[in-house]
């Protein structure tokens, strides 16, 4: 007898926190999979398409409304994925800035990618897709303002990227680059000194804050062994 097939949607949302990227998930209570982490998201609803349903599973299931970006990232479709059902996901990379602390249930919480607990089903395979997805944006659009707050020194925004990407990247280089392709702009302020002193830093800001592409065929490329790419050398 052929299964019925349910339709849900899942997000990996990501964020830097702690000078990491990590990703938001629950704790599943029951079986399947009991004990493990999933990512946040629900069947999709009769009257909705699958943005607008991830959007609100984020808003009513853990409550996270300071998604600054959604994207789908496709379909996992494969029979065996959920025991026992046969369910087809359509998954979604969502950001929130490094400048929130959204308030989250007790069963969820923020994992770095680099140290993932045991997750749910085929979630792994997602988070993997959503970092890579990241990673791979980073390099041709402006989708950096998705992870940054809506001012930062260049340095805080280096610091973003490096733990976005998983390497190096100069500062003086990510500043060149991103205001030749017009998507950083100073805003004319200054950030407060640290408890060491010295110059204050100037503060940025990106132009925009919806996504565009502004250099199809750059790639944010780690560092190489010599001369000035040990600095993290930006296209």
């Amino acid at each position: 007898m052929t299964r019925p097939t349910e339709h849900e949607v899942l997000a990996a949302v990501l964020q830097i926190r702690d000078g990491c990227l990590q990703v938001l998930a629950w704790q599943r209570a029951r079986e399947p999979d009991s004990g493990r982490w999933a990512l946040p998201g629900g069947l999709l609803g009769d009257d909705e398409d699958v943005e607008r349903s991830v959007r609100r599973q984020l808003a009513e299931k853990v409550d996270l409304r300071e998604v600054t970006h959604v994207e789908q990232l496709g379909v996992f479709s494969r029979p065996d994925r959920v025991p026992d059902v046969r369910r087809v996901a359509t998954a979604f990379l969502g950001l929130v800035p490094s400048d929130a602390d959204p308030a989250v249930p007790p069963d969820t919480a923020w994992h770095p990618l680099a140290a993932l607990p045991p997750t749910a089903f085929d979630h792994a395979v997602i988070v993997a897709d959503a970092r890579d997805r990241l990673r791979a944006k980073l390099s041709y659009t402006n989708l950096g303002f998705a992870l940054a707050p809506r001012e930062f020194t260049i340095s805080a925004l280096r610091d973003l990227y490096v733990a976005a990407l998983g390497h190096p990247v100069s500062a003086t280089n990510l500043q060149r680059v991103l205001t030749r392709r017009q998507v950083l702009e100073p805003t004319g302020e200054v950030a407060p000194p640290g408890p060491a002193g010295g110059r204050p830093a100037a503060l940025f800001r990106f132009t925009e804050r919806t996504l565009r592409v502004t250099d199809a065929f750059a790639v944010l490329r780690p560092p190489i062994a010599s001369g000035e790419a040990t600095r993290g050398v930006v296209p």
